[in-house]
């Protein structure tokens, strides 16, 4: 037992491990200073970017409210839509939505009324034309898809549609 006491209280053997250990903290810091995260220049901040949608163009024309209807036992109808706007509406002109008192425009799978609905087209939402007309119930209609985002496409009534300036 004294053997091994007097091992560890050499002072070659304390020596040694001291400036082990130093060498090994040395070693830890200059590995973490390598390996830090870049600093920004100057320290300045980073810079921030901000997106500001560009401004479409908003047509104001007079709407007519539909006359509704209503007979003694029978249900509610809509007898007048509201006419078409003015404007050469055709396959690559921009239209934007207007007249839906807010309600929006549903675009749908295939013309017709009796098709599904696939989305609602917001008030003043703007879309290029790719494809119609095709009469179906009554009606024009137009094959829509949303300018900056194609995933937003489908049939739509052209009562609710104004043609306008390239978005």
């Amino acid at each position: 037992m004294r053997d091994v006491i007097r091992f560890f209280l050499d002072p070659w053997i304390v020596v040694g491990a001291v400036g082990f250990g130093a060498a090994l903290l040395i070693a830890t810091l200059l590995l973490l200073w390598l390996t830090r995260p870049p600093q920004s220049v100057g320290g300045l901040p980073t810079a921030a970017i901000t997106v500001i949608p560009l401004p479409t163009a908003t047509l104001t024309l007079p709407t007519t409210t539909p006359a509704i209807v209503e007979t003694p036992g029978a249900t509610t109808e809509i007898t007048d839509l509201p006419p078409p706007p003015p404007g050469d509406l055709a396959v690559g002109a921009y239209v934007q939505v207007f007249g839906t008192g807010g309600d929006g425009l549903r675009l749908r799978t295939l013309p017709g009324l009796d098709n599904d609905v696939r989305l609602l087209g917001v008030e003043a939402e703007v879309f290029l034309v790719e494809d119609g007309p095709q009469q179906v119930d009554g009606f024009s209609w137009w094959y829509l898809v949303g300018p900056f985002d194609e995933s937003r496409r489908g049939w739509a009534v052209s009562n609710y549609l104004a043609v306008v300036q390239n978005p």
